[in-house]
């Protein structure tokens, strides 16, 4: 055999592998997706920027509409909601709704809840009806990025379980 048709051979294998930059998407796993959900542009620009810079990708909502049409169609690691969307409106009231609406959705995905308006009983309500986490405004940067990062790894590993557990089951049924 001519030494020259290996080397096509060679050529015609190598050409036909992923460039690196797909093998390196495959290999590495895609960025955390938050939803980030507040009436005010100013709160949701500093969090875009704060939690963008810490590697995440981020998409934006400005009311609870917003926020349950976005979890219907895209999924997401985490969502950061804040609870009030109405103007001088500070009871807490239309946040929790989404929140159970959303843990009505999906179970798995983690939901960190902020106000400016906290209490003692809007924290426990929030965390009874499903909240991962509540974060007063204005917020800790560093104490923010930990707890997003601790829903992340929270709601993946709850999905990855629930995953296994559906795989075991048609396993168990076939």
């Amino acid at each position: 055999r001519h030494p020259r048709a290996h080397l096509q051979g060679v050529r015609g294998a190598v050409s036909r592998l992923p460039s690196p930059v797909s093998r390196l998407a495959l290999a590495a796993p895609r960025a955390p997706r938050l939803l980030l959900a507040d009436d005010q542009p100013d709160v949701l620009e500093a969090l875009r920027l704060l939690l963008k810079g810490e590697g995440y990708q981020v998409e934006t909502a400005r009311s609870p509409m917003e926020v349950l049409e976005a979890v219907r169609s895209r999924e997401f690691d985490a969502v950061l909601a804040d609870l009030n969307y109405t103007r001088d409106t500070t009871s807490g009231r239309e946040g929790l709704d989404l929140l159970q609406q959303l843990v009505g959705l999906d179970a798995t995905l983690p939901i960190v809840v902020m106000t400016a308006w906290a209490s003692i009983d809007t924290a426990v309500e929030a965390m009874r009806r499903g909240a991962h986490d509540y974060v007063e405004k204005p917020w800790d940067n560093a104490r923010l990025v930990a707890i997003v990062r601790n829903a992340v790894e929270l709601g993946r590993a709850l999905r990855r379980a629930q995953r296994l557990e559906s795989e075991n089951s048609a396993l168990r049924a076939a």
